[in-house]
Parts: C-alpha cells; structure tokens; sequence
C-alpha cells in the first residue's frame, strides 16, 4: 500500500494535493495540528477514490515528538510533501522578534526538522521522494515580506543540498516554488488576477513533476521567468523599488 504523507495538510494547497494523489491511487496521511479539524474532508477522499486516508495530530514546532511521530506510522510512506507555510506579519516581525521567530520556525526550522527524520529513514532502503513547498518570495528579498522570503531562501537552500545528498540513495527530492496563489492564507492580499494560481493548478504541477523526476518547478510556469527578471535587476536600482 503506497502512502504518501503531506504535512500542513490542512491549507487549501495541501488539501487539492491530497484530492490528486488519491485519485491517482495513493493512500493518504495527513498531518497538521487539530487534525480532528480534516476527518469530513479525509471521509469525502475516502468514499470518492476508495482510497485509506489517515488523519494525525503533527505540530511542526515541536520538534522533539518529529522522530516518534515518523516511527509510529504503522505503513511507512513512499514520499513525504510538507505544505507547511507561515506567511506572517512583516511590519509585526520588525518590531516584534517572537512574530520573526514564529515565521521563521514555521517555514524553514521545523521543516527541516521533520525533512531531517524523513531523510534519514529513507535512506535505509534506498527509495523514497520528498518534495517541500517553498517560494518565489525567497529568489530574492523585497521589502514587502523580507522575513518570510529569507526562510523560504533558506528552505531552497537546504532542499538544493538535500538533493544531492540524497541522489545517491535514488531520493528525489523537489523543491515547488508558487508565486501567488489563492489560498486562505493570502485572502487579505489584492493579488494580481492574471498572476494567480488556484490551488488545484498547483497540485496538478506538483503531481506531474512528482511523476517526472524533476528537481525544482514555478507555479505558475511563468513566475520562473518572472523571477529571473526581478533577480537581474541591479542592485542599486532595485534597492529604490516598491516591491
């Protein structure tokens, strides 16, 4: 039986990449805080796909419980996808290091913490993929969300590293890098309607790279371009930008 494990399963993106895999034949656990808070959405997976879905209490932040929740999986997963994110608060973070301290716990600490114990155990048996969503927002810092951006920078960074580490081990490890999308989490933002993905279309980005091999994907595509743009713009310039 093939499960796979999305952790921070309750946000919107992470619940559309539960709804792709199990209708492309995967089991199912998903793990977040208060995962009592997922059981209508797992029964509805489970009687559409006829698919096991297990939903279990994980808090990303307590890091000392990562190594025993990992072992009390009766059926070990084949791949692992952490949908974890905090986008915070930046004008709060800079006066206020506990809200810097949250966001950078939440998007790059304990990530790592689990992606850790993840590695290690697929390592064992030579097999397995991790994929882990990370950011445009940290190819480069703006002034705008500044320390969001650096942990998702720092994510990219471990995620790069973790790859080729673990090649040698037949892990693939990708590395998804949204640009907007319309999620919960983004409600309060005016985002650009063209610029916008829905968390379906990342999903079904993230299941096709999945099934490809590929090592580091922009959703939408076009952010990629979009990205490089914004990287070659000179730093003396950029430095006087409203972005």
């Amino acid at each position: 039986m093939n499960y796979i494990l999305i952790i921070g399963a309750k946000s919107d993106i992470a619940r559309a990449i539960a709804k792709k895999y199990a209708e492309n034949g995967y089991n199912l656990y998903l793990a977040a805080r208060k995962s009592d808070e997922l059981q209508n959405f797992a029964n509805n997976i489970k009687i559409r796909n006829q698919r096991e879905v297990v939903c279990l209490d994980f808090d990303v932040l307590d890091y000392n419980i990562h190594q025993s929740f990992y072992d009390s999986l009766s059926v070990k997963p084949i791949g692992v996808i952490s949908v974890v994110g905090y986008l915070g608060i930046q004008e709060k973070a800079e006066i206020n290091f506990n809200e810097t301290k949250k966001i950078i716990d939440t998007n790059y600490t304990g990530v790592v913490s689990i992606l850790n114990v993840v590695a290690n155990e697929f390592q064992k048996n030579k097999s397995g993929f991790i994929a882990a969503v990370s950011s445009v927002a940290g190819d480069r810092g703006r002034r705008s969300n500044f320390v969001y951006g650096s942990a998702k920078s720092a994510l990219t960074t471990y995620l790069s590293g973790l790859r080729n580490k673990l090649y040698d081990y037949n892990i693939r490890v990708l590395t998804i890098k949204p640009g907007f999308v319309a999620t919960k989490m983004t409600t309060k933002l005016d985002l650009p309607k063209i610029l916008t993905a829905q968390p379906e279309q990342v999903a079904e980005d993230i299941f096709k790279a999945h099934q490809k091999e590929k090592n580091i994907i922009y959703t939408k595509w076009f952010w990629k371009w979009i990205m490089l743009i914004i990287k070659c713009i000179p730093e003396f310039q950029f430095k006087k930008m409203d972005l």
